[in-house]
């Protein structure tokens, strides 16, 4: 019995290493392009005029209001009607990034706040323009202060990714399903994919707690860090 499985496990891992290589390319890319879109939603909530803070709360409560699902159908579906067509991939990635800039955002808008009003006066009053003092002495701290809630939504992304099974991306719930169907064994590929997301996400916690440990503000942080980490 042991043996026999040991034996299925191997010859599914190929197909399953195949699928989790596009795990990790949705994971990587969506979660890199949410961030740079989200730092731009976050930066426009705070600092932005009424136009600006009203597209990006528009947007912001738009995307979290609205399944992950759902969005990706609209993409992948329903955008093909008006003549915007992207393949499986291409939609996955799109509708991933969107999502997660949306969240992000969220997460960079309450370490921006959380950074004390008066170093924005300080940087002021020492020549530097807004934006120069929003570069170069609030972000820089709010980044560190997020790390810990961003991480959330990193391992979120990472298990979330499954979905795009649904639109024919062969990401790794999707190679699982086809070896299932042609073998099956449900219970044991299913297992199988069950271990290796736990693992990653094991992997990327322990990582990601490294980098906030390294990079933590002396004397800021603690309780910041955590009531982020808790909303």
């Amino acid at each position: 019995m042991a043996a026999d499985f040991a034996q299925f496990f191997l010859n599914s891992l190929p197909d399953l290493f195949n699928g989790l290589g596009y795990t990790l390319l949705l994971t990587f890319i969506s979660i890199t392009a949410g961030f740079f879109l989200g730092i731009s939603l976050a930066l426009g909530r705070v600092y932005g005029n009424k136009i600006v803070n009203g597209f990006c709360v528009g947007y912001i409560e738009l995307i979290r209001g609205t399944p992950l699902l759902v969005q990706l159908f609209i993409i992948y579906f329903g955008l093909p009607s008006i003549g915007i067509i992207f393949t499986p991939i291409q939609a996955a990635l799109l509708g991933l990034s969107l999502n997660s800039a949306a969240y992000q955002a969220e997460y960079l808008r309450g370490a921006i706040q959380s950074v004390e009003s008066g170093q924005m006066s300080a940087a002021r009053s020492l020549g530097m323009n807004k934006l120069q003092s929003i570069g170069h002495v609030i972000l820089p701290q709010a980044l560190r202060i997020s790390i810990p809630a961003w991480s959330n939504e990193f391992i979120y992304l990472l298990q979330y990714s499954s979905i795009a099974y649904i639109i024919q991306v062969a990401e790794l719930t999707a190679e699982g399903k086809f070896i299932a169907a042609h073998t099956f064994r449900y219970l044991e590929v299913f297992a199988m994919i069950a271990v290796i997301y736990l693992v990653l996400t094991i992997v990327s916690t322990e990582i990601i707690d490294r980098i906030a440990k390294r990079l933590s503000i002396p004397g800021i942080g603690a309780a910041k860090q955590v009531s982020l980490r808790e909303g």
